[in-house]
């Protein structure tokens, strides 16, 4: 039997024809002719392999930069671990609630400590604090009137007591006068009763009798004025002591009304102090140095106490935190050395301290890489920026920039070349003379 290599319509070269073979006469048994193999060329190849030849040599080629370029291996007493650069964010909110009136500030400055960044609206406190002010004159006011009464009183005080010292004395002098008239009438009446016994002796005239009647009726009346003149001294005495008791006491009057008037002044001045304080924290300031990070809150907006406005971050605080195993960790103490590498500046090494040990260990973070699978628990060590290298750098102290951390677990390793502190990238690096 023969073969028809004749194509068929819309067949191509390469494909075989297809083949109808009569079966062979069932006593013959004879075999089955097999169809020739086809005359066209091969399936192509070649792309694939060129394919695989580019793989490995990519790979070749990355695993030779990655074997020249590679970190050198650490020296004994000194472990590593990655991490995140962090700040400290510093939220500054609303004291009280109210409406933003003033933002000072946006997102990327740069803030000082102490300077203000938003103010509120205060308008309803500067009208509490007008009127506390005019209550404060108005006490004041009322205060001056108190002392101008309390100095009166305490000069009619003056001039009463002076007025019974002076009572006293005529007291005192018509006493004197009246002791003076009784001893002219005792010796008034002594005489008399010589005179009256002479008389009835005949020794002397009944004229001097007389006489000496008559002395002694003018004694007797003497005493009976000095008498009277102590009862009108001792009259005055009693109003001027009177008189002493109730300037004296309007004194005392005066006094509490000068106190109350101070009071008031006091706690008015209070109310004045208070709205100001009040005021002065409407006024949000900067609690220290850094850049803003956030703002939250606009123009306009109403805030409850304790609102967001800016989130900042403090320039003095930047720190990173590793996981380091427990034989790393536990030999790590407050204050150790240690060395910071970003991978946005690999040439500059940054000088830092260990300032955090966690007492307990905890499950390594998602984010930390770690050198063996089975470090499971590992403890968090913080390593904080040296704040000398950080001022004047505020600007460009950022949050979530990676790195590598170095700590110095034996103190009496030394720090490799490698490790050694360099300048800011911001400040040339001096030459020794």
């Amino acid at each position: 039997m023969t073969q028809d290599n004749t194509l068929k319509p819309g067949q191509t070269e390469t494909e075989p024809p297809s083949e109808i073979i009569a079966p062979p006469p069932p006593t013959a048994r004879l075999p089955a002719v097999q169809p020739s193999p086809p005359t066209g060329p091969g399936p192509r190849r070649w792309p694939k392999r060129a394919l695989m030849v580019a793989v490995l040599l990519a790979a070749g080629l990355g695993a030779g930069y990655w074997w020249f370029h590679r970190a050198p291996a650490l020296p004994p007493g000194f472990a590593s671990g990655n991490g995140r650069l962090e700040a400290d964010e510093i939220d500054i909110d609303t004291k009280f609630a109210g409406r933003i009136a003033k933002l000072f500030v946006d997102e990327g400055d740069l803030v000082k400590a102490g300077q203000v960044v938003a103010e509120m609206d205060t308008q309803d406190l500067r009208a509490q604090l007008n009127k506390s002010e005019a209550v404060v004159s108005q006490s004041q006011r009322a205060l001056e009137e108190a002392q101008k009464n309390l100095a009166q009183q305490q000069s009619q005080v003056l001039s009463s007591q002076a007025a019974a010292l002076q009572a006293e004395r005529a007291l005192e002098e018509a006493n004197a006068a009246l002791r003076q008239q009784q001893t002219q009438v005792t010796l008034a009446k002594q005489q008399l009763d010589r005179a009256r016994y002479l008389v009835q002796r005949s020794d002397v005239s009944k004229e001097v009798l007389d006489q000496r009647q008559q002395a002694f009726d003018g004694a007797v009346a003497g005493q009976n004025a000095a008498s009277a003149k102590v009862g009108e001294a001792e009259q005055g005495l009693a109003q001027a002591k009177y008189a002493v008791a109730a300037t004296l006491s309007a004194r005392d009057a005066a006094t509490a009304r000068v106190g109350e008037a101070e009071h008031a002044v006091d706690a008015a001045t209070h109310d004045v102090e208070y709205y100001k304080v009040d005021i002065a924290d409407n006024s949000l300031v900067a609690p220290r140095e850094g850049p803003i990070e956030y703002r939250v809150a606009n123009v306009g907006e109403v805030l409850p106490a304790g609102g967001k406005v800016f989130t900042m971050l403090d320039a003095s605080y930047v720190y990173m935190d590793i996981y380091l195993p427990t034989a790393a960790a536990g030999r790590l103490r407050i204050g150790t050395e240690a060395r910071i590498m970003l991978d946005a500046y690999p040439d500059h090494v940054i000088p830092a301290k260990v300032v955090f040990v966690a007492k307990q260990a905890q499950f390594t973070p998602k984010t930390v890489e770690t050198k063996d699978e089975r470090d499971k628990l590992m403890f968090r060590i913080r390593v904080r920026i040296d704040p000398e290298r950080l001022k004047g750098r505020e600007a460009i102290v950022r949050s979530g920039l990676p790195g590598q951390a170095y700590v110095r677990t034996d103190p009496a390793a030394a720090w490799p070349p490698r490790l050694q502190p360099s300048a800011p990238p911001s400040i040339a690096i001096a030459v020794p003379p």
